[in-house]
This record gives C-alpha cells, sequence and structure tokens, in this order.
C-alpha cells in the first residue's frame, strides 16, 4: 500500500491523504480546504494532486473547514463514495458547508471585479450550497470507540481526539497480502486541560501514525487564565479606552470557549456591564449543536451544569444574525466586545469589523488562536502597521493582542502524551503533518529523543509505500 500528502504537508491547512491499495481502492483521509496562504490559496484548491472520481472512501476526523472544506468539490469532481465520521461532526459539518459555500460565492465577486479589471477570465467558486447539500448525502456516522468495517479490507475506530466537538482521532485495520497494518491518523489533538472538552483518549498501538504539529515547538499558557487575560482586555479596551474589543474566533470550538468564559467572570460578579455582541449566524448556530452533546463536556462543565443550565451564556450577551444588524455595529459609539468569524480574519463578518475600526487607536483586535502567516490575523500578529483589506489599504492604529491559551490545539507536551501510549519501538514510520515546516522541524527533534527514530516530513503531494 502507498500514502500520498495532498494538503497539510509543511503547511497547517488543507489537510488530505490519501491511502491506496494493491486491489485499486483509495480512502481518504480528510478532505480540507487550504486557507490563508495569500494567491496561492485558490490555486491549491482547485488542484487536487489525485483524480476524485478513483477515491472510494472519504474518512473525515472533525468539522473544521481546513479538514472538511473541499468535500463538496470533491462529489463535484466525481467522488461517489460515502463519507464517514461521528454524529456531532456530521452535523457542524452540514452547517460549516453551506457557511463555506456563502462566502465563497460573496468573495468571488470581489476577485472576478479584479479579475476583470486586469483582463482576466471570471472564476466559479469552488462550490456552491446546492453542492454542499448534495455532499452531505453521503455522510454516515460512527460511533467513538468501536470499530466499524468499511469494507473487506479495512476497518476504522474513532476516538475522542478533545478538539472540538465531534473530533476524532482515526485508526485503521487494513488487510492487505494476508497481514493487517495498523495505521494511525491524528486528526487535530486537543489539550489534556481543556476547559469544555474531554482529554484526547489513549488509542491501540499503531504501525504508522500521522501526526499532527500546530504548536509542536511551544507550549500555551494555562488555560485557567483565560478569563483573567479576556478580563484584561476588556477592561483595557472598554473601560479605559472606550473603545471596542473585535475578537475573530472560529465559528466551532473557539466562539464557545469565549462565552464560556465571559461567563465564568459573570459567575464570578466580574464581568463588566458592557454590550458582548457575537456577530456570526454561524456560531448561533455551531453552539446550538455543541448544547445537545453535553456528554463530550469534561467533568467541570459536568458540575456547572447542576447549577448551571447555559454556561455560554451571560448578561449583556446578543446575537447577531441579520447583515444590517451586523452593519450597525460599526456605526455604534460605546465601548463593547464583538466576536465574529473567521478566526484567522480572512473571510466573515469579522473582516468588515476589522476594516471599519483597524484606524481607531481606542480599539483592539484581539487574537485567541492559530493564524497562518499570511492571513489577516497572521499579519496583525507579526506586528504589520499597514493591511490591505477589500483592496483598501489601511494604517494599523488599533491596538493588536493575542491569547496564547486559547488554543483547542495541544501544544507539544500534549502532542507528546497523545504518544505517550504508543512504545515508539513498534511504530515503523511516523510523519508529521499539519504544521509550519520549522515548526515541524523542531518537533521532529523532540520525538527522536522519545523513540520515534524514522520520522518524516512529507512535502506536498509526497508519496511512500508503507512495507
Amino acid at each position: 500500500m502507498k500514502i500520498a500528502f495532498h494538503g497539510a504537508a509543511r503547511t497547517v491547512t488543507g489537510s488530505k491523504h490519501l491511502l491506496s491499495l494493491k486491489n485499486g481502492k483509495k480512502y481518504l483521509l480528510d478532505c480540507g480546504m487550504f486557507q490563508g496562504l495569500g494567491a496561492q490559496t485558490d490555486v491549491l484548491n482547485r488542484n487536487w494532486g489525485f483524480t476524485p472520481s478513483e477515491v472510494t472512501h472519504l474518512i473525515l476526523s472533525h468539522a473544521h473547514i481546513d479538514h472538511s472544506g473541499l468535500i463538496p468539490k470533491l462529489v463535484k469532481d466525481g467522488f461517489n463514495g460515502k463519507v464517514f465520521c461521528t454524529p456531532a461532526t456530521k452535523e457542524l459539518t452540514a452547517i460549516l458547508l453551506e457557511d463555506s459555500a456563502g462566502i465563497q460565492q460573496d468573495d468571488i465577486k470581489y476577485v472576478n471585479r479584479r479579475r476583470k479589471a486586469e483582463g482576466l477570465p471570471y472564476l466559479l467558486p469552488l462550490y456552491d450550497e446546492k453542492d454542499a447539500e448534495q455532499a452531505m448525502q453521503l455522510f454516515t456516522t460512527v460511533e467513538y470507540d468501536t470499530w466499524h468495517t468499511i469494507d473487506e479490507n479495512v476497518q476504522v475506530l474513532y476516538t475522542d481526539a478533545g478538539h472540538i466537538i465531534g473530533s476524532a482521532a482515526v485508526h485503521l485495520r487494513i488487510r492487505e497480502d494476508n497481514k493487517e497494518t495498523r495505521l494511525t491518523f491524528s486528526g487535530d489533538v486537543g489539550r489534556y486541560r481543556d476547559v469544555i472538552l474531554k482529554s484526547p483518549e489513549e488509542f491501540p498501538q499503531a504501525d504508522y501514525i500521522l501526526i499532527e504539529s500546530t504548536y509542536g515547538n511551544s507550549l500555551h499558557d494555562p488555560a485557567d487564565t483565560t478569563p483573567d487575560l479576556l478580563l484584561k482586555w476588556i477592561e483595557r479596551t472598554c473601560l479605559e479606552k472606550k473603545g471596542k474589543l473585535i475578537i475573530p474566533a472560529f465559528s466551532v470550538g473557539r466562539t464557545q470557549e469565549i462565552l464560556f468564559a465571559l461567563n465564568q467572570l459573570e459567575l464570578e460578579r466580574r464581568l463588566p456591564k458592557l454590550a458582548y455582541f457575537v456577530d456570526s449566524p454561524l456560531s448561533i448556530a455551531a453552539t446550538e449543536i455543541v448544547k445537545k452533546y453535553p456528554q463530550y463536556f469534561n467533568n467541570t462543565i459536568q458540575r456547572i451544569l447542576e447549577t448551571d443550565n447555559d454556561p455560554f451564556a451571560f448578561e449583556g450577551l446578543k446575537y447577531i444574525k441579520s447583515v444590517e444588524e451586523s452593519k450597525q455595529l460599526n456605526y455604534r459609539n460605546e465601548p463593547c466586545v464583538i466576536i465574529a468569524a473567521s478566526g484567522m480574519a480572512d473571510a466573515g463578518r469579522v473582516k468588515h469589523h476589522i476594516s471599519n475600526n483597524i484606524e481607531n487607536s481606542r480599539n483592539t483586535v484581539l487574537l485567541v488562536g492559530y493564524c497562518e502567516p499570511h492571513s489577516l490575523g497572521g499579519r496583525l500578529m507579526a506586528g504589520a502597521k499597514e493591511v490591505h483589506i477589500f483592496g483598501i489599504l489601511h494604517e494599523v492604529h488599533a491596538e493588536v493582542g493575542s491569547i496564547r491559551s486559547m488554543s483547542a490545539h495541544g501544544d507539544y507536551e500534549d502532542l507528546s502524551q497523545f504518544l505517550s501510549c504508543q512504545d515508539p519501538h513498534l511504530v515503523k514510520r511516523l510523519f508529521i503533518v499539519h504544521g509550519e515546516y520549522d515548526v515541524q522541524q523542531a518537533f521532529k527533534e523532540r520525538l527522536i529523543r522519545k523513540g520515534f527514530v524514522d520520522t518524516e516530513i512529507p512535502e506536498l503531494h509526497y508519496e511512500t509505500g508503507l512495507a
């Protein structure tokens, strides 16, 4: 058998790994969209490196767009097999893909205006809402901790990865040449002291491992500091400077974590009496889905639920649904907190809020998760003094801050703990994926010291045999 790496190879987004057996069957692990890579993003998303119609099965680790976002295009381009995932992942993926289709249709209008001025042909979006809806018809759900037979060659086991609701590490038992091979794909690994979710589960011994490495060279701040850090930024921006605190946040996972921290501040009677806006219909829908799966919450949240039936709500919170309501926030002069997608600030309503507020020194843009270096969030985090937004150059006068404790990705200690259930001497090869190359190199050295001697960092479209 062979494995090829068609995304999240020496970069963080676009997760896509293709396992090919001698009998011609092909199993795709994730089908993610590339994000935040500047001009090359669209080219990467339009070129597979393989033939979609030849893929027989798709095994999805979780719902985030950088893992699921190209599924409708895969179907549009010829895939018609089953898509396996957990029940929560299916629900979240449905709303995320519909939202992604809408964003593409809006963004392509701007792109085509520019292409027209340059004398270039128009582009179509990667897919539309109808394509997203059609793709969801292929989904079938698999519960955690149960081996499920995909076909006569492959069985799959999902274990909780603790990253977002429904996220899973994927474990395969593959029969070929009368021999069984065990392969584990980590998906995205969560944190062992997450404020909402259970810790990642242990998993069976593997022969081959694909491990993510987003934060493979760094440590997060303790998660229990998140409410205090949020409070600091609220007081500094809204109370002292009388400005707006704008928080780009992914609709699934990060928004709920922020709301939970603000709820905690209210329970402790420390939350300033201000207006708090969640300006994202997607975040509203995602939060309702998250609430449907309390069995995935950790023991701390279970205890809180005994006295607080909604740990994501508090006084002053208002959800914004309509575009008109969203626009009205730009005319608001009173201090407030605005939480909006997307987390890298490269799309969605938050991009408009940053565009309208970045030149006012009273305001703050607070980044609370990973941002690709080329994304708007990444450029702001790197200290850019000027940024282009919607083709307009803006001077950055607003304060830019970050909270490192809020990442849903494990740091190198979490990743090491995730692998600690494995005997490294029984792992034939370990592949480091889903990370920036310099981070992966540092993580590789760490893993080699832990006994994972045969460790590789595959580049895009690299293919290799698995003995």
